[in-house]
């Protein structure tokens, strides 16, 4: 059996190849289905399968990892996503692909909440933004690069679907060298009754830890589904915006990392505190130069570089209050969070450019990120005892 710095290695790699298959699979099955001349209202509906999967699996996970422990439950989300993605050639039917894309969806987040729950219980508090971080650096690199498989289409249009499913089974199966464990338990988790009854517990004492998920989710889903349509619309070309778009990703990806260890030397909240008024400002810069394809790739850079680590930063945030017994909860509600803003963002935003079609796009990500730092600023630190009861 593997040891801990190597079980931390192969859990990010599982991470990096589901954030492939993800960045994969939403502009892969929305060219093909562009190109099989299905309406663009039912392509954005169809893409909202991988989320909803997210939701249905959500209530169901916490119980049977406690008692069978983490691996199991990697286990069996990864074989969900392999052989899921492995299915698509044999029928092209959309209702049979939007049954794919939902189990995928369930074991992306079966995945996902093993892999974090396991990786935000073992971190030490010194180095747990660091570590985090990792975490949101490696399912960023796959996402950014997952939808580059799209060009393999012209070879054929399957190539796609079975290399990644070929790439999971073969990253899936490092996992049987790790050694089991079952999360961490104390004395009041006995008392602490239904899943529910926890989330609501994980929500009372760290909501405030689930709005940067939330938010990121949010954003993601917006910059990648509304945002070339209202760039069209003011006249970029299509070619540029698809240009534009990347820049967000890829400048989060050079900020996770330093983000993190500044978070564990200087605060979680003070340092989200920071990178969302940056990220607003950034925004509301893209609202008043918005017809300057020069200063959407400056702005888009920028708002990355604050607001693209959100996600890894709540969930440090979120172990940083919760004690250990509520982290399973905790690191459900995240998924939830994320998942809620990527269904919400789109259908906000959409709907606020056809209501207000002389007003920039932009405002509507200014407006969430102005409340999210009100609420973030607002929220009382956690007491000394949560911290010392967590860690102990």
């Amino acid at each position: 059996m593997v040891q801990a710095n190597t079980r931390f290695k192969i859990l990010i790699a599982l991470v990096a190849i589901s954030g492939f298959s993800q960045g994969m699979l939403l502009p892969l099955l929305a060219v093909i289905l562009e190109q099989k001349g299905i309406s663009s209202s039912i392509n954005g509906l169809h893409a909202t399968g991988l989320y909803i999967g997210v939701l249905i699996a959500s209530p169901f996970m916490e119980k049977p990892m406690q008692k069978a422990g983490y691996k199991p439950v990697i286990l069996i989300g990864g074989a969900f996503v392999f052989t899921s993605m492995a299915l698509f050639p044999f029928w092209q039917a959309l209702w049979f692909w939007f049954i794919l894309r939902m189990t995928i969806g369930i074991g992306d987040h079966m995945l996902h909440f093993g892999t974090q729950t396991w990786i935000t219980s073992t971190a030490s508090p010194e180095t747990r933004g660091k570590s985090i971080a990792y975490y949101g650096l490696f399912f960023s690199a796959g996402f950014t690069v997952g939808p580059l498989m799209t060009n393999l289409l012209s070879i054929h249009i399957y190539l796609p679907f079975l290399l990644s499913a070929l790439l999971s089974a073969i990253v899936w199966s490092s996992m049987f060298w790790v050694r089991n464990e079952l999360p961490a338990k104390d004395s009041h988790n006995v008392h602490m009754g239904s899943s529910i009854s926890r989330f609501g517990q994980a929500i009372k004492l760290a909501w405030v830890a689930f709005l940067p998920p939330l938010t990121y989710g949010f954003l993601e889903a917006t910059l990648h589904g509304i945002f070339p349509v209202y760039g069209m619309r003011i006249g970029h070309d299509v070619n540029i915006l698809s240009l534009i778009i990347p820049f967000f990703a890829a400048a989060s990806l050079l900020s996770q990392i330093p983000l993190g260890m500044w978070s564990d030397k200087a605060g979680r909240k003070k340092v989200i505190s920071l990178v969302v008024a940056a990220g607003t400002l950034a925004f509301f810069l893209a609202a008043l130069l918005e017809d300057s394809a020069f200063w959407l790739f400056v702005l888009f850079a920028l708002a990355g570089l604050c607001v693209g680590s959100l996600y890894s930063l709540g969930l440090s945030y979120m172990t940083d209050i919760l004690p250990k017994s509520l982290l399973p909860a905790g690191n459900i509600m995240c998924g939830i969070a994320f998942s809620v803003g990527s269904i919400s963002g789109p259908f906000l935003s959409g709907a606020f450019i056809d209501l207000f079609p002389g007003t920039s796009f932009f405002y509507v990500i200014v407006a969430l990120l102005l409340v999210v730092l009100i609420a973030t600023i607002l929220k009382k630190e956690p007491a000394v005892n949560d911290h010392l009861q967590h860690s102990s």
